[in-house]
């Protein structure tokens, strides 16, 4: 039996770019503004506190790192470069120079643009190719910065969603750095042999 499918449509309204503009620009730009800057302001508190309190001789940054560097050598990272992507958690875009400023020992982020600088901080601090290899591949896979998270929570609205969205890609990252790693010693190992 043939069937009728009705749909109505509502009256055409002609756009209002005024309107548009408003709700674009207040709804989106300044609702990720905020929530960026209601991240950023307390990270920018913790990284100052972690690079210029010092306990007994020396930085609460140094400190940790040296804690974090036992768990990050099993998947060839070391503990800098994973305290910089804890502390990066707020703006993914800062953790190379949170990196940065721990090798160096700086109190302050500082924009490095000169790439022979990065290539002497990173390999004076005993970077190699399955350094670089492991760091890309957790760059790649790991937790997405608060933001991101932020949203995805108001999105769904579920917190497990959204602990999904940390755990899942960092899980992987781990794996896949640990594997490329213990790949990379394995075959040193038969080389050395050989």
């Amino acid at each position: 039996m043939p069937s009728s499918f009705t749909l109505e449509l509502p009256p055409y309204r002609k756009p209002q770019f005024g309107k548009v503009l408003v709700r674009s620009l207040l709804d989106r730009t300044i609702f990720v503004l905020g929530r960026a800057c209601l991240a950023a302001a307390p990270a920018g508190a913790v990284i100052w506190c972690f690079t210029n309190c010092h306990i007994s001789g020396g930085s609460i940054f140094a400190h940790c790192a040296a804690l974090l560097d036992t768990p990050a050598q099993f998947i060839g990272l070391d503990g800098v470069i994973l305290l910089g992507f804890l502390l990066g958690f707020p703006a993914n875009e800062i953790v190379l120079p949170i990196i940065c400023m721990g090798y160096t020992a700086g109190n302050a982020l500082a924009e490095i643009t000169d790439l022979s600088r990065i290539h002497e901080i990173l390999t004076t601090n005993g970077w190699t190719a399955a350094t670089a290899l492991c760091m890309l591949l957790f760059l790649l896979f790991h937790f997405p910065c608060s933001t991101t998270l932020l949203t995805i929570h108001k999105e769904t609205g579920s917190w497990k969603w959204t602990l999904a969205a940390w755990g899942i890609p960092t899980a992987v990252g781990i794996l896949l750095c640990g594997v490329v790693h213990w790949t990379a010693v394995l075959l040193a190992y038969i080389c050395k042999i050989l």
